[in-house]
């Protein structure tokens, strides 16, 4: 059986949409918490997909957080076996640091839900499903960084422009979050919830805009998800 290794950092910040693809598709599905299992103890090399998740501290905070360091290292193994690799949010970041790029906090806080514009490369891959005219997307972060050497730019936004990048075949990085649920979503708010009031976010119509759009955005991800597994030849 195929397997799935995620890597989560807060318990609600999950597989959301895609387990449900990776399910249909024969995968076994494990999660890891980097925050409190021993990720140096994590075969690189042994999952058929490794993906990390999203969560609410930064790549450049390895000092307060050492695990970071462990995670980096982890995700620099499995790069350079060129092995199926797909971040979500922080999990993006830490692939970006892990190749050498610049992790940094962004010009201002982006929450709430607003479409992607598709560079031209994105609309001939797998995230054309996420076009701003098929979907709109939650975003859900405060830092940014910079394109690594030899990655793809696939999305943007007017507050970040490196929103979606992919390396070859292999990697699919999301500063976004593709996978949110519309059933869980309240999750996230109780669980960010200092993080919302800092930021003067309307809490009522975030919720209303996850009502509204996140039925459309898990079956326009599934079909995403689905195709990119099908580009890394897990799927046929």
């Amino acid at each position: 059986m195929k397997s799935v290794l995620a890597i989560r950092h807060v318990a609600f910040e999950d597989l959301g949409s895609f387990e449900a693809v990776f399910q249909h598709h024969g995968f076994d599905v494990t999660y890891v918490d980097a925050c409190v299992e021993d990720l140096s103890a994590v075969d690189a090399a042994a999952p058929d997909l490794l993906v990390v998740l999203g969560g609410p501290i930064g790549v450049y905070e390895e000092d307060t957080y050492p695990f970071i360091r462990r995670e980096v290292a982890l995700l620099q193994a499995r790069l350079e076996r060129q092995l199926p690799t797909l971040g979500i949010c922080l999990g993006a970041q830490l692939i970006a640091r892990a190749m050498g790029a610049r992790v940094y906090p962004g010009p201002a806080k982006e929450i709430g839900w607003k479409p992607l514009q598709l560079t031209e490369a994105g609309r001939h891959s797998a995230v054309a499903h996420l076009d701003g005219a098929s979907t709109s997307m939650l975003h859900w972060h405060g830092d940014t960084f910079d394109l690594p050497e030899g990655a793809t730019l696939l999305a943007s936004t007017d507050l970040c422009a490196h929103q979606i990048f992919s390396v070859g075949a292999h990697v699919l990085a999301f500063q976004c979050h593709p996978e949110v649920l519309g059933d869980t979503l309240e999750r996230w708010l109780v669980g960010h919830a200092c993080e919302l009031a800092a930021n003067h976010i309307d809490v009522p119509e975030l919720r209303a805009d996850g009502l509204l759009f996140s039925r459309q955005l898990a079956q326009q991800g599934s079909l995403c998800l689905t195709q990119w597994l099908v580009q890394t030849g897990l799927v046929k």
